[in-house]
């Protein structure tokens, strides 16, 4: 999952600055089994704070579950995990359940069950909930097609910096909203985060616009980037 590692870091530093000394020492202990490959022993530890209600905990044995590290690969035990860890409102975890929902993995596809963790964790700020949200919405996925409600998920992924947020909104003003400008900008700026595919894109339409036009993309594009991303 795109920028797993920045979410987990903050959302660890969230949570365990809020829990009890103790359960931070043991979480750590789980952690630190975790981040140098031990994924068994991290289960372990973790196994009697999921049990306690410990969101991450919680999360990580999904995690677990999921990729088959430290145990057999089960997607049901991993549903079960990141459920409870969702229903305690772990944005993370609303994520991967909303993936799980929509695949198929470990509980019957559902397209509207993943829009509802989708939205719940994308309400929390969480980019790649917003991206899949917008894709959802593109595509008419669990929701009635709608490219308004899409594009306002992308933006705010795109804000936060995810490069797939901001190719994709090059596709939706690019094909759907018919504006050349803002199509140009936002594939520029997915391109300059190293976006496969999204310089040919841009080269492209460049071949429909006029040198003007061009010149107003650039110039959006190093403005956008320069308020980071924000309001544009």
């Amino acid at each position: 999952m795109r920028n797993l590692t920045a979410t987990l870091c903050l959302t660890l530093a969230v949570l365990l600055g809020s829990a009890g000394v103790s359960v931070s020492q043991d979480f750590q202990k789980g952690f630190d089994a975790w981040d140098r490959g031990d994924f068994a022993t991290a289960l372990r530890e973790w196994t009697p704070l999921a049990e306690q209600g410990h969101a991450l905990a919680q999360f990580y044995l999904g995690l677990g579950y999921e990729n088959g590290d430290g145990v057999p690969q089960d997607y049901a035990t991993a549903v079960k995990w990141y459920t409870l860890a969702a229903e305690r409102g772990l944005a993370i975890a609303e994520t991967n359940l909303g993936r799980m929902y929509l695949f198929g993995e470990g509980v019957p596809q559902d397209f509207a069950t993943a829009v509802k963790w989708y939205t719940l964790a994308a309400e929390q700020g969480h980019a790649d909930a917003q991206f899949n949200l917008g894709w959802m919405y593109r595509h008419g996925r669990g929701v009635p097609q709608d490219s308004k409600t899409a594009v306002k998920w992308y933006r705010l992924a795109a804000e936060q910096g995810d490069a797939g947020a901001q190719y994709n909104l090059g596709t939706m003003y690019g094909a759907v909203l018919l504006d050349y400008v803002y199509a140009h900008m936002w594939w520029n700026i997915a391109a300059l985060q190293g976006h496969e595919g999204a310089t040919e894109y841009r080269d492209t339409i460049a071949e429909r616009m006029t040198p003007s036009q061009i010149e107003r993309a650039q110039d959006r594009a190093r403005e956008c980037v320069a308020k980071n991303y924000k309001g544009c």
